[in-house]
């Protein structure tokens, strides 16, 4: 998937589960990053980079659409160093319910 078509699909996702995380994440690529505001009424993603996020997952887009079709998991992927998480641990704990 490219970053577009993956920000789509965080999008759909998203706005099903609004809510869910409460907070702001950025998905940080080689390509690009895919900022979550789930802070807002409305859940706004976007691939605009921003500074004020709660949580940075750093990540390949290759895994991460692995994490979104569960052919991996988000813990076992953190565990192996394809995730790498900065900031509110406990935020990125909460991306199970979005995926």
């Amino acid at each position: 998937m490219t970053l577009e078509e993956t920000t789509k699909k965080v999008l759909i996702l998203a706005s099903e589960k609004h809510g869910a995380i409460g907070k702001k994440i950025k998905f940080k690529f080689p390509e690009g990053v895919i900022v979550l505001d789930d802070t807002q009424v409305s859940t706004i993603v976007n691939n605009e980079d921003s500074t004020d996020i709660d949580c940075v997952i750093r990540i390949s887009l290759e895994n991460f659409t692995k994490l979104m079709t569960r052919e991996i998991n988000a813990m076992g992927a953190y565990m192996t160093g394809k995730i790498k998480i900065d900031g509110d641990m406990s935020v990125a704990m909460k991306l199970s319910s979005l995926f």
